[in-house]
């Protein structure tokens, strides 16, 4: 059921991501700033999504926040490193590297969650981020 869950706000994330691009995109705002108002909202949206739905987690909690972002960021680098490394060297096309980072940031961030981000803490353990 959890692994579900995930799959629900994901999508749902993702759904808000590409209309609100294109909503700020219709209003006139430039390309840049659209996609990083859009990604940030999404970024947002999937943390107090999986946090409360799929985890059961209170979303005030902020050494969890914290190794969220993390776990954004090396999003962003394990994506990067996929297509602007990886795929190249294997002569990939781009559309394939895309493909491999929607494939693989999943699994990714679904195993960091269980493991570190939402993992139940306990006294021994909460001063580690």
């Amino acid at each position: 059921m959890q692994l579900f869950r995930f799959a629900i706000v994901g999508a749902l994330v993702a759904l808000v991501y590409v209309l609100a691009y294109v909503a700020l995109l219709s209003l006139g705002m430039n390309q840049p700033l659209a996609n990083a108002v859009a990604f940030l909202g999404a970024i947002a949206l999937q943390y107090v999504g999986q946090a409360s739905f799929t985890f059961g987690k209170r979303i005030n909690d902020r050494g969890q926040m914290v190794r969220f972002f993390c776990m954004t960021g090396l999003g962003f680098l394990t994506a990067a490193l996929v297509t602007g490394i990886i795929g190249p060297m294997l002569e990939a096309p781009n559309w394939a590297s895309a493909i491999a980072v929607t494939i693989i940031l999943p699994v990714q961030n679904y195993i960091i969650m269980i493991v570190w981000v939402f993992a139940q803490t306990t006294k021994s353990n909460e001063a580690v981020l």
